[in-house]
């Protein structure tokens, strides 16, 4: 059975994932240091954490992780993501004249919103000329759905933001009208049946609704480090295991999404 590696961070998603890995009879491995215990590359490891442990393990594992490219949103054809976005360096964003939505593609090195202009990012100046960012022209997410993703099926989802806000009530939970499920489930599967879109094997994606343009692709994610929200986890178990490939069973399919360190 596989063992899933847990970072020494306990938030209410590894615990759930946790339980869920022990419910389905996988071993699991919290990890308190940036070093594996010897002999864990060999107990079929599926992670899920921060991209900083991921990267100073993956060696010691014998993993790649899949994930979608940096220019995966740019290159989705317009019908799904219904604005305009490109990827960028960093000193040509810095340089922009407009009123921009700007994100750094990997790690969260500086906020992902709307600024006035380029200049307004005012990044740390530790930060490279060539960091690639997306740009894109600034519209409103009315309501956004996450969902977990694998082989082009939908293993899990859940609404996520509503207003600028988690979609939670009072009581905690993860809520939607069933006009919005059913919304958000029809932009899902036309981009999941859509033989132009390339998509990893295991990914999560989130989509919304739009004001004034309807629903549409938000971005997507790595699977192994993106938050549940209200997703199953034993569901989401199987996304993990597929984004986590032991480099010896590596495809040509697969090296397409390879995530690259350094």
């Amino acid at each position: 059975m596989p063992t899933l590696v847990l970072s020494h961070r306990y938030s209410p998603d590894s615990n759930a994932l946790f339980a869920a890995a022990i419910s389905a009879g996988w071993d699991v491995e919290r990890l308190h240091s940036f070093r594996c215990p010897e002999g864990l590359a060999a107990r079929e490891p599926v992670f899920y954490g921060e991209t900083i442990l991921a990267d100073a393990i993956a060696d010691d594992l014998g993993i790649t992780l899949l994930e979608p490219t940096s220019d995966w949103l740019p290159r989705l054809p317009q019908r799904h993501r219904l604005r305009d976005v490109r990827l960028a360096m960093l000193a040509e964003a810095l340089s922009i004249r407009e009123r921009v939505f700007v994100k750094p593609t990997d790690e969260k090195c500086f906020p992902a919103r709307v600024y006035a202009d380029g200049a307004a990012l005012d990044p740390d100046p530790v930060l490279p000329p060539d960091l690639p960012v997306l740009v894109s022209e600034p519209v409103v997410f009315e309501v956004e759905f996450r969902f977990f993703v694998r082989e082009r099926e939908v293993a899990a989802f859940s609404p996520y933001i509503r207003g600028g806000e988690l979609a939670r009530n009072a009581a905690g939970e993860w809520e939607a009208d069933r006009a919005e499920v059913e919304a958000a489930s029809a932009s899902i599967q036309a981009v999941l049946e859509d033989a132009d879109v390339e998509l990893p094997p295991a990914v999560v994606v989130d989509v919304g609704r739009m004001a004034g343009r309807g629903w549409g692709v938000v971005e997507a994610n790595p699977a192994w480090a993106s938050g549940l929200c209200g997703c199953d986890p034993v569901a989401v178990l199987s996304v993990l295991r597929r984004a986590t490939v032991a480099r010896g069973m590596l495809s040509e399919a697969d090296r397409r999404w390879m995530r690259q360190v350094g």
